[in-house]
C-alpha cells in the first residue's frame, strides 16, 4: 500500500508589513525568507508618515497557507513591526505595479509602438528620433503583456517597481 501524500497548491500572497523606518530592518525581513527559503517574487519599500519613522514593506510571495501563516507569525515577532497583513486573504484589495520601458525603433515599428501604448495607456516619458521611454501603471498581467509586445518591436530595457496593494473601501490599514 503506497503512502498517500497530499499536495497543496503554492497560492500568490500580497502581504503587507508596517515597520519602524531604522536601518536593517529590510535586511532581517528578507534574511527572514532567506533562512527559511521561502521565496519572495516582489519586494516595494515606501516611507509612509509624514515624521519618516514608519515604512509600509509590500512583499509578494507564495506558499500553501500553512507556510504563509508561518511567515506572518515570524515577521509579527521582529521588535520593528508593527502589523502584518495578507491582503489576499482580506478581502477586496487594489494592486499596481509601475514600469519603465525603453524601445527602439524607426519607421512602421515606431508607429505601432506608439499605437500599442495608446491601446495600453501608456504615457511616453523620454523619447529621442531613435527610442522612447514609457511609463505603464496597473496590474501585473497588463505591464507583462505590454512588456511582451515590446519585445517584437525593439524592447531595449525594463525597470519595475514590484507590487504595492492597499485594500478596498474607508478602512486603513
Amino acid at each position: 500500500m503506497g503512502m498517500k501524500i497530499e499536495h497543496r497548491e503554492a497560492k500568490r500572497h500580497v502581504l503587507t508589513v508596517t515597520v519602524d523606518n531604522e536601518p536593517g530592518i529590510l535586511a532581517k525581513i528578507t534574511g527572514l525568507f532567506t533562512a527559511r527559503g521561502y521565496n519572495i517574487d516582489s519586494l516595494t519599500v515606501a516611507d509612509i508618515s509624514e515624521d519618516h519613522a514608519i515604512s509600509r514593506i509590500t512583499i509578494v510571495t507564495g506558499g500553501p497557507p500553512q507556510v504563509i501563516d508561518q511567515i506572518m507569525a515570524q515577521l509579527e515577532r521582529l521588535v520593528p513591526v508593527h502589523r502584518v497583513i495578507d491582503l489576499t486573504e482580506e478581502g477586496p484589495h487594489v494592486e499596481r505595479e509601475l514600469a519603465l520601458i525603453k524601445v527602439k525603433g524607426k519607421g512602421e515599428d515606431r508607429v505601432e509602438a506608439l499605437r500599442i501604448a495608446g491601446v495600453f495607456r501608456a504615457n511616453v516619458v523620454d523619447t529621442t528620433t531613435e527610442s522612447f521611454v514609457f511609463e505603464l501603471t496597473g496590474a501585473k498581467d497588463k505591464v507583462d503583456g505590454f512588456i511582451s509586445l515590446m519585445r517584437e518591436l525593439g524592447l531595449v530595457e525594463v525597470g519595475r517597481s514590484g507590487i504595492v496593494g492597499m485594500m478596498r473601501g474607508a478602512e486603513g490599514a
